[in-house]
C-alpha cells in the first residue's frame, strides 16, 4: 500500500487542484484549437483564452488587456526587468531590486549589469523587510526601475508595497513586484499598491505548471523579449497555452473565493506548529518577521544543528515527511547558502541551516499533530556541532 504522504512544501509547487483540472480538460482534448487560426476550433479557443484573461485581471484590479500570458514567472519576471531596461535605457540606466528578490530576479540583474545597466540591491532589516526611507535615499535622477517582492519565497514576510508605490509614482519611476508566493494568498490591488508592472504564476495556487502572467499598466513602454507570430499583443510570440492558461484562471478563481477563511485556517495551523516547536525545541529560532508574513510559511533553524538541515530533510522524507531547507529554484544552483538569510543577518553557516515549511489548501490539522510527533522525534537523534 502506497505510504500516505504529509506534504509542507507548498511555497517551491501546490499539488493541482480536481477542480481546475476539469476546467482543463476539454481543452487538453476536444477544444485543442490554436487561438490564432479564423475557423471555429481556433475560435473557441480565442474566446477561452480572453474570459481567462479577464478572469485573471478581476484578481488584481486590473484590465484584461493589462494581462499578458507567459511559460511561468521567470518568463514574466525576465520580461518585466530587461523589457523595461531596454525600453527605457534613454532615460537612465539605474535599477534597484530587494537583497531578497528570487533568483530570476538577481539573475536577470546579473545579466543587466552585463550589458550596461548598474543595478543597486536594496538592504532589508532583520525582519527581512524593506525600509522605504532607504529606498527614498537610493534613487537617483537616472533610476528607471524599482523591483521589490510582495512577499519572500523563503520566509514569508510581507513588504509594504503601497508605500514603495507611491514613492516610485512621485518620480515616475516603474515599479514591480514578483508576487508568485502572496497571489491568492492575501490581497492584492495593482491600483492601490501604483504597481506598473506584477509578475503572477500559477503552480503556487493549485493550477498547472509552465503558465504565468505579467501584468503591465497601459502606457507602459517595454520591449518584448520573444518575436515570432505576435501573440499577446506583439509582447509575448508563441501559441498560447490554452488549456495550462484555463487552468490558471480556475484557480485564481477558486482562490479569490477562498481566501479570507483560508488565510485563517493556515494561520491556525502555522501558530500551532511556532508554539509547539518554542515549547519543545529549546534552541530554535525563528526567520522573518512574527506579524507581517503569508499565513502558510515558517522558516527556522536550531541552534547547532544547523549543519544537520540537509539529514534532517532526508530523515523526513523517508517517514513521508516533505519540507524544505529554503528556495526549491535556489537548490539548483549547487549553493546550499540562502541570500535571503545572509541579508537578514545570518551567518555563511546558519543561512545553510534552515527548514522551511509551507502549508496549504490541503493540508490538515491531523498533519499537523503528526508532523509534530514525527520531527521532534527526529531532532533528537541528530549531532549538535557544539556541545
Amino acid at each position: 500500500m502506497k505510504q500516505k504522504r504529509i506534504y509542507f512544501d507548498n511555497a517551491a509547487t501546490t499539488p493541482l487542484d480536481n477542480r481546475v483540472l476539469e476546467a482543463m480538460m476539454p481543452f487538453l482534448h476536444e477544444d485543442f484549437g490554436n487561438a490564432s487560426s479564423i475557423h471555429s476550433e481556433g475560435t473557441r479557443a480565442k474566446e477561452a483564452l480572453e474570459e481567462a484573461r479577464k478572469t485573471v485581471s478581476g484578481c488584481l484590479g486590473a484590465h484584461p488587456e493589462e494581462i499578458y500570458f507567459t511559460s511561468s514567472g521567470t518568463e514574466a519576471n525576465n520580461l518585466a526587468l530587461k523589457g523595461i531596461s531596454f525600453a527605457n535605457r534613454s532615460r537612465g540606466n539605474h535599477i534597484i531590486v530587494s537583497a531578497i528578490e528570487h533568483d530570476c530576479i538577481l539573475n536577470s540583474c546579473r545579466w543587466l549589469e552585463n550589458h550596461g545597466f548598474s543595478v543597486t540591491y536594496l538592504p532589508v532589516m532583520k525582519n527581512g523587510i524593506i525600509n522605504p526611507e532607504d529606498l527614498k535615499e537610493l534613487i537617483t535622477s537616472k533610476t528607471i526601475l524599482v523591483s521589490v517582492m510582495h512577499a519572500n519565497n523563503e520566509i514569508g514576510t510581507i513588504q509594504p508595497l503601497e508605500e514603495i508605490g507611491k514613492i516610485t509614482k512621485e518620480k515616475g519611476i516603474c515599479f514591480h513586484s514578483d508576487a508568485c508566493q502572496s497571489f491568492g494568498k492575501i490581497p492584492l490591488d495593482v491600483n492601490e499598491m501604483n504597481l506598473d508592472l506584477l509578475t503572477i504564476n500559477s503552480h503556487k495556487i493549485y493550477g498547472p505548471k509552465g503558465v504565468g502572467a505579467l501584468y503591465i499598466r497601459k502606457g507602459t513602454r517595454i520591449e518584448p523579449l520573444l518575436h515570432g507570430g505576435g501573440q499577446e499583443q506583439g509582447l509575448r510570440s508563441s501559441t498560447e497555452n490554452i488549456a495550462g492558461i484555463v487552468g490558471f484562471a480556475a484557480a485564481s478563481k477558486l482562490c479569490m473565493h477562498e481566501l479570507p477563511g483560508e488565510g485563517y485556517r493556515l494561520a491556525a495551523m502555522r501558530e500551532k506548529l511556532v508554539t509547539t516547536l518554542q515549547e519543545e525545541v529549546e534552541e530554535i529560532y525563528f526567520n522573518g518577521d512574527p506579524f507581517l508574513r503569508l499565513p502558510g510559511i515558517i522558516n527556522f533553524c536550531i541552534s547547532g544543528l544547523e549543519g544537520e538541515s540537509i539529514r534532517l530533510l532526508l530523515m523526513l522524507d523517508e517517514t513521508g515527511v516533505s519540507v524544505s531547507t529554503g528556495s526549491a529554484c535556489s537548490n539548483n544552483s549547487g549553493d546550499s547558502s540562502s541570500h535571503v538569510l545572509h541579508a537578514i543577518g545570518l551567518n555563511p553557516f546558519e543561512s545553510r541551516g534552515s527548514i522551511r515549511i509551507s502549508l496549504g489548501r490541503f493540508n490538515t490539522e491531523e498533519e499537523i499533530s503528526s508532523f509534530l510527533e514525527i520531527f521532534l522525534t527526529k531532532i533528537k537523534k541528530l549531532n549538535p556541532i557544539f556541545s
